[in-house]
Formats: structure tokens, sequence, C-alpha cells
């Protein structure tokens, strides 16, 4: 390289160095070692060698990408001519050819911007594109796409009948209290009849997610789709489960997602570890369900059923927690075609086992959720009902707002 470049590779460091990145000596050594090996005169060589190089956070792409336009190509595209060829640089500046960067906002994270020939690319992934694929096939761009596309999901609890009455226009029952003091105001006589109707109350839910290693490529999916919920309904409990049970209810109250995520991490000591299915089951049955956190409501297990556990411990704890909680449901993230031992042992003692291995499968299950508690119980030995949860057909249910290509669900 030429010592004029050199300099402004300097000045570049400078200039990064004063918009406040920590850009130093070393990193404008290996800054310099990756342009040797590209081509200097590529701007997009030389912009994803310097994104690479001298950027450590998301957070500073926005700031690199303002600096590199005002430093490498804002005196070059001076002394362009107007076929847009780069001119000589008569003051020692190095001119290249320059790529199409005016369709690049200084203000975006760019994920992709430049293309290997130096064009300007598309921003990102299109979200649209992701709601059929698979969890464990996604980048981390790619989830981040899909995190957006998961705050606009709406997982609502069912409704229950209360004991308590609110007034309404008509109905079974006589609102007698109102009905008096009604009558108490036109002196004893009587106008009209007042009803009442029962107050609608929603059900507990609750997620229980797995996050052992079997999981790791769709736990934080999953954790994300948690997250959104929290966000909709505050009343939503959330547990993790890998060899024990950590509640992350409170850490994922957290309004930004990153934030979320690493509060809930750092509370799962077993993160990405083995999987107790049946024990951690177990200890939610003796710790919360006996407390009433799942009385009435529904009970939501994300699992692949991959227990290093007896599978007699995870039957057992299985009857009991369907005797604590209205429903119980599980998303399996696997294929369908290969189901594993614990998927095996759950499918007779579950209420609905409905997949989850990508957006659509969350989607298809968000619009179930008021289906499955408003169908009767299946008989799997503890209760006996009228039709089984488990061929509940979910076609009508994938007109939501994020209707996919598909058009049929895949049940496990």
């Amino acid at each position: 390289m030429e010592s004029p470049f050199l300099a402004r590779i300097v000045g570049f460091g400078a200039a990064l160095r004063g918009a406040g990145l920590a850009v130093g000596t070393s990193e404008l050594l290996t800054f310099t070692a990756a342009v040797a090996e590209l081509d200097p005169n590529d701007a997009g060589d030389l912009y994803w060698a310097g994104r690479t190089t001298l950027v450590g956070h998301r957070d500073e792409i926005a700031v690199y990408h303002r600096v590199f336009l005002d430093h490498w190509l804002a005196p070059a595209a001076a002394g362009a001519d107007a076929n847009g060829e780069s001119a000589a640089a008569e003051d020692g500046r190095v001119t290249f050819n320059l790529p199409d960067f005016d369709a690049l906002p200084a203000t975006e994270t760019l994920e992709g911007a430049v293309d290997g020939s130096g064009a300007a690319g598309t921003l990102g992934s299109d979200a649209e594109g992701l709601h059929a694929k698979p969890f464990t096939a996604c980048t981390p761009a790619e989830l981040d796409d899909l995190r957006r596309v998961m705050r606009s999901l709406r997982l609502r609890r069912p409704q229950r009948s209360s004991r308590r009455l609110r007034a309404a226009r008509r109905g079974r029952l006589h609102d007698l209290r109102r009905t008096v003091r009604e009558t108490l105001r036109t002196q004893g006589e009587p106008r009209r009849q007042l009803w009442a109707a029962p107050r609608l109350r929603r059900r507990p839910l609750v997620l229980i997610l797995d996050v052992s290693g079997s999981m790791v490529a769709s736990s934080r999916a999953l954790l994300q789709f948690a997250h959104s919920t929290s966000q909709v309904d505050r009343r939503t409990e959330v547990f993790c489960f890998g060899t024990t049970l950590t509640r992350v209810t409170v850490d994922l109250r957290q309004r930004r997602i990153d934030d979320a995520l690493t509060r809930a991490a750092a509370a799962v000591v077993d993160f990405e570890g083995g999987t107790r299915i049946g024990a951690s089951l177990d200890a939610f049955v003796h710790d919360h369900g006996r407390r009433g956190v799942a009385r009435g409501g529904t009970v939501v297990i994300c699992s692949d059923g991959l227990d290093q556990g007896r599978p007699t411990e995870l039957a057992a704890a299985l009857r009991r927690l369907s005797r604590q909680c209205r429903r119980l449901v599980w998303l399996n993230p696997l294929p369908s075609y290969a189901p594993s031992p614990g998927l095996l042992l759950a499918r007779p003692l579950v209420d609905a086992m409905l997949p989850a291995r990508d957006l659509d499968d969350l989607v298809a299950f968000a619009g179930a959720l008021e289906r499955i508690d408003a169908q009767p119980r299946a008989a799997r030995g503890i209760r006996s009902g009228a039709q089984p949860v488990e061929d509940l057909d979910l076609r009508p249910l994938r007109s939501s707002p994020f209707d996919g290509p598909r058009t049929s669900s895949r049940q496990v």
C-alpha cells in the first residue's frame, strides 16, 4: 500500500475515535491487514473490512457507517466526473470506484447493506419469508427479525365466568340489589326489571420452557415468544428448566428484550445443560402448583421430550400437573417424523400436542388457545371427555394477522 493510503487509514481511525468508538492501534493494524488481502480500490471490501475489525458492538454500526461515508466517500464523490467514475486525486487522497451508498440510511443498523460487487443491498432479512422457516435454521439476524414480528403476536388467555356479577341489559339473572335501589328512588313503585350477568375473568396461563442443550436452537425463539406474551399480559407466569426449574416471570417483564433475555440467562444456572423434565415438572407441582399458580388455567410445556430422567417420573409428574390445571398443552419443536421417547410418553397424558417449529406454528397455537380451553377434556385415565382435544382442527385458525403460505396444521 502507498503511504497516502496509510495516512487515510490513520485519519479514519482518528475520526472513529472522535465519534466515540474505541479504536486503537491494534484494531487499525488488523484493519490494515484485512484490507491488504482485499481490493483497496473497492469500497465494498473497504467498508466490510472496517466494519468487521473496527466495530465491537451492534450499537456502533450506525456511527461507523456515518464516519465511513464522511471520510472515504465524500471526498471521492466530490472528485467524480459526470459519468460516475472516480477522478485522480491531487492532494494525496486515494479515490476508488464508488458503490451506490445513497440507499443506505446512516441511522439504520445494516445487516447486509453491500454485496460482493459494492452495490447496495437490502436492509435485514425479509420477515415475511421467515414465517415457515424452522427456528433451528434461522441465523441470529433472522431471529432479530422474528422478534420484531412477535411483538404484534397476541396470546390472549382464555376467559371464564366469575361468581361476581355485573350489570347487563338482558339476561337470565335478576339483579335484586339494583332493582330495590331503583324502586326506592320511585317511592316504592317498581319501574323496570334489572338484570345481571357473570363477570368474565382471564384464566391463568403458565409457560414452562425447556432451555437445555438439546433445545439451544429453539430456546431463544421461545423465550422471545414468552417475552412478547409477558408484555401483553403481565400476569402470565414463565418458567425455564434444564435440570432444575427456575421462575423467570419478573426477568421477562423488562421492556427491552435484550435486557430481559440477559436477566433470564443469568437467572437460569443450567442454561444449555442437561434435561430432567420429570424432576422439573415435579418441582413445579410441589413448589408452585400447590399455591394455585395453575389452578383453573392452561399450562404450556415447550420441550423436545429428550429427558435424562426416569420415564415413570415424567408420567407421574404429568398426571399430577394435569389435575392442578384445566388444560395441559405440549408444544413440540421436533419434526413430526422424529418423536422422542418423552413425547411418546406424554402424548396420552396431555390435552393437546402441537408443533412449535416456526412462527406459523406459534401463530396457530395462539389462535387455538381459546378453542382448546372450550373443548371438553380428553379421556386420559384422569377425567373423561366427549372428544379428544388432540384431534382439534387448526386449519380455520390460520386466518390471523400473520397468514403464512401454509394452509394446514402439522400435528405430532
